[in-house]
């Protein structure tokens, strides 16, 4: 491609998650990637979802008018025969010409496409390598996912890990979000001679510290999450609420998000006696009405037993707030004694204890050290230029 380094590339994001018209939050950490490296680079997203809803026509196109990122988004009819291998021969077929046909006007409307970058493998990694094959476009791949993590397991079938395995290897660059995250691929057999750990990015002029807090009679802590409680382990969190308030009451909890087992969460927290007592249940709440639960925060706790790197982590430290953490995934790839602590995933006697000793020292730590690490590892500006980088060196090659 031989590009030279003060050219602005085409980068072609194929995401598997990105806010849709059903949903503005799936993939919000994709979208910032993309605006990340704007300042150095031209990016386009073509994003294609299956539709249960659509009736007519079979593919719908939509164009970003007010988005910074080109954006097209393709709509296409999910096939309901009612015979499953039927459908999935369909909906597959109806996968790739939705990606043929958005890739086409991506290169109609915004120019020659540079290099591709794949968020999230499989299927868009194979539609990655055939614009390889075809059009000489080399592609990135960037994975968020947990399946390949042995606490998940979820990365099965003999087909997807040959056809994995395949476009892993044809990758100019893997770009997993965690160390964590890179060495599970491996151990996973999705061989790459260039893996290269990039984060997610965070919005540290949203999120940043409220110079005007004050201490409150009691501490507030908060609790960000897709209330998955599989993953999460809130129903953990909720027992323990209930056994510190026992012991104490200066404390309350922001509980922030929804999700499948959001109804449940709920009933469990009346029946554990602390919705509304101790523990606040807030629903969904994102950007600026997040930013500015996240800045009162006195605390972030989280009990998961299996991540990558949360982005409300790293939201968490752009305010100044330090985390309580489960030790899974890559999160202690981005913990010290200046951002918080870690304890084992299920124990509830260490998050007890942990919590009780936090009530009485969170004042002790230094808002401005835990956003000098936010924004020195996490903001636009040091995630675009790393992305930059690679994009440039795949020009090169």
């Amino acid at each position: 491609m031989n590009k030279q380094s003060t050219d602005r590339l085409h980068i072609l994001y194929l995401p598997k998650w990105y806010p849709h018209k059903y949903d503005p939050m799936p993939g919000l950490f994709i979208e910032r990637h993309g605006k990340s490296t704007l300042p150095f680079n031209d990016v386009s997203v073509l994003y294609v979802h299956a539709d249960d809803k659509q009736k007519k026509p079979v593919y719908e196109f939509v164009f970003s008018k007010d988005e910074p990122l080109n954006t097209i988004r393709i709509y296409y009819k999910r096939a309901a025969t009612g015979f499953r291998p039927l459908d999935t021969l369909i909906n597959s077929c109806r996968f790739v010409r939705s990606h043929l046909k958005g890739i086409r006007e991506i290169r109609k409307r915004y120019g020659k496409i540079d290099i591709i970058h794949v968020h999230v493998l499989t299927r868009h990694g194979v539609i990655a390598l055939w614009e390889k094959i075809r059009h000489g476009i080399p592609f990135v791949v960037t994975e968020h996912w947990t399946r390949y993590l042995p606490s998940t397991n979820t990365f099965n079938g003999a087909f997807r890990k040959w056809t994995t395995r395949i476009v892993a290897r044809r990758a100019s660059a893997i770009m997993p979000v965690t160390a964590n995250l890179r060495d599970a691929m491996i151990d996973c057999g999705l061989k790459n001679k260039n893996y290269i750990v990039i984060p997610n990015v965070v919005d540290i002029n949203m999120f940043s510290p409220d110079p005007d807090k004050r201490a409150g009679e009691k501490a507030r802590i908060i609790h960000v999450s897709c209330f998955d409680d599989q993953q999460k382990n809130i129903s953990g969190i909720t027992r323990v609420i209930k056994r510190l308030s026992e012991k104490r009451q200066d404390f309350s909890v922001d509980m922030v998000g929804e999700g499948i087992h959001y109804d449940e969460l709920l009933a469990y927290g009346v029946e554990m006696g602390v919705k509304d007592t101790y523990a606040t249940y807030f629903g969904l709440r994102e950007n600026e009405a997040l930013a500015e639960l996240m800045k009162a925060a006195d605390f972030m706790i989280m009990f998961s037993r299996y991540e990558n790197l949360p982005v409300v982590i790293l939201e968490s430290y752009a305010c100044g707030v330090p985390v309580i953490s489960t030790d899974v995934g890559g999160i202690s790839e981005h913990m010290n004694e200046d951002l918080g602590i870690l304890l084992d995933s299920e124990d509830e006697d260490a998050f007890y204890n942990i919590l009780d000793n936090m009530l009485d020292n969170y004042r002790n730590y230094s808002v401005e050290k835990i956003r000098e690490y936010a924004v020195s590892h996490f903001s636009n500006e040091v995630i675009g230029k790393q992305l930059s980088e690679v994009y440039r060196a795949v020009a090169k090659s």
